[in-house]
């Protein structure tokens, strides 16, 4: 396994739409491992391939205390939603910065496993988020896109200075 580098806003590559995943092979089974090491490491709950620059629709999450229930869904599709919570969001392509967002309550989810097998899943509370949240870097759109342009603008600014300072 291998530690990958996240990429971070305002990173254009993060505005790219994932590609379906036409066929589940070694590699894609390596990167979703690759992807699950990089999160929790970070550390965090979930993780797309596009955060990684790579353009496939995968994303890995693991909500567990323990980091014992890692959940990889290939080409994921929110089938179903249901109600509404507010909840505070992070994101490793976002470091440091949590805004509340108001996403579904519920959801339910069709997906392929690492077999290429389908499979429904419904999720509440923190998983539903995630779920969406990553759902959301898959098609090119981060959590703060959610919030007010001037929290955005302030976000995108202190992130730029912090890079050139890593230079």
């Amino acid at each position: 396994m291998a530690l990958l580098e996240i990429l971070h806003f305002p990173d254009p590559r993060l505005r790219k739409k994932a590609m379906a995943v036409t066929e589940v092979t070694a590699k894609i089974r390596k990167l979703a491992n690759d992807m699950l090491e990089t999160m929790y490491e970070a550390p965090g709950v979930g993780l797309a391939a596009n955060q990684v620059d790579v353009q496939k629709r995968l994303i890995v999450i693991d909500v567990s205390e323990d980091k014992s229930a890692p959940l990889i869904l290939i080409n994921p599709e929110i089938i179903n939603k249901q109600g509404e919570r507010e909840h505070e969001e992070g994101c490793l392509s976002v470091p440091e910065a949590y805004e509340l967002v108001t996403r579904a309550d519920t959801v339910r989810v069709k997906a392929l496993n690492l077999d290429g097998v389908s499979f429904e899943l419904d999720a509440d509370e923190l998983l539903a988020t995630c779920i969406q949240h990553e759902i959301d870097h898959l098609d090119g759109k981060l959590f703060v896109d959610y919030i007010s342009n001037l929290k955005r603008q302030r976000i995108k600014k202190r992130l730029e200075k912090q890079f050139k300072q890593q230079r």
